[in-house]
């Protein structure tokens, strides 16, 4: 009883936020107003305007489909299947069952904190492989410093948002009691440490708590007075 009321705690503020999307297709929206004045995708670097990336602008050569890469989508640094697959709905009809029937889901896969700019074919290729130190250089997209391993099922992002991938683990694991493994949480721990925060990570992280109430605590304190 006592575990399920500090859940409660932990779930119930932003929740509640009137403003805070509630589906994956709300928070998209929501997400391009967040990213207006500085569109700059995720993995790469590349600038983008409206849903066209510039893929001059990061280096970035397609490695399979130009058109796919041409495209910004929208992708979650701790995917929904991860996060699905703790969660008895997703064994009744995977990811669209878990957002019809699973608010704890529904709310996870809305996230801002989340939910990042990436290039369509990185996006594609990610898939659901989990973060972790690759030795390969980063060549298959070009000048982006990318890896994706596929055998491996593993992916590795540049230095500059390494960081920000670890607090977002810690962030989405704590919100929504989510399970990392002993591996994850030494390598998150050390790209914590390693990637310390970034002006840009935490204005995000003011833009988003004046959207959804809640900030990451592991980026820093927010100050929701400052909200218009």
């Amino acid at each position: 009883m006592f575990r399920y009321l500090i859940l409660l705690c932990l779930l119930t503020p932003s929740l509640a936020h009137a403003s805070a999307p509630r589906t994956f297709n709300e928070a998209k929206k929501v997400a391009w107003k967040l990213y207006a004045k500085n569109p700059v995708e995720f993995y790469c670097g590349c600038r983008f305007s409206g849903n066209k990336v510039d893929l001059k602008s990061c280096g970035y050569v397609p490695r399979k489909n130009p058109e796919r890469a041409a495209r910004i989508e929208w992708e979650h640094v701790v995917p929904a299947w991860t996060i699905g697959h703790q969660r008895k709905c997703w064994q009744k009809g995977g990811r669209s069952h878990c957002a019809k029937t699973d608010l704890t889901f529904r709310r996870a896969e809305a996230d801002l904190h989340n939910l990042i700019p990436s290039i369509g074919e990185v996006n594609g290729d990610r898939s659901n492989f989990s973060f972790g130190w690759l030795p390969q250089q980063p060549t298959q997209y070009g000048a982006c410093p990318m890896v994706v391993d596929f055998k491996a099922r593993k992916a590795m992002p540049r230095k500059a948002v390494r960081g920000m991938v670890a607090r977002t683990y810690f962030y989405m694991a704590e919100r929504y009691a989510l399970r990392l493994s002993k591996q994850d949480k030494q390598l998150f721990t050390a790209w914590n440490k390693t990637y310390p925060v970034q002006q840009w990570e935490l204005a995000r992280n003011q833009k988003i708590a004046c959207v959804t109430g809640q900030g990451n605590r592991y980026v820093g304190p927010v100050d929701l007075k400052a909200c218009r």
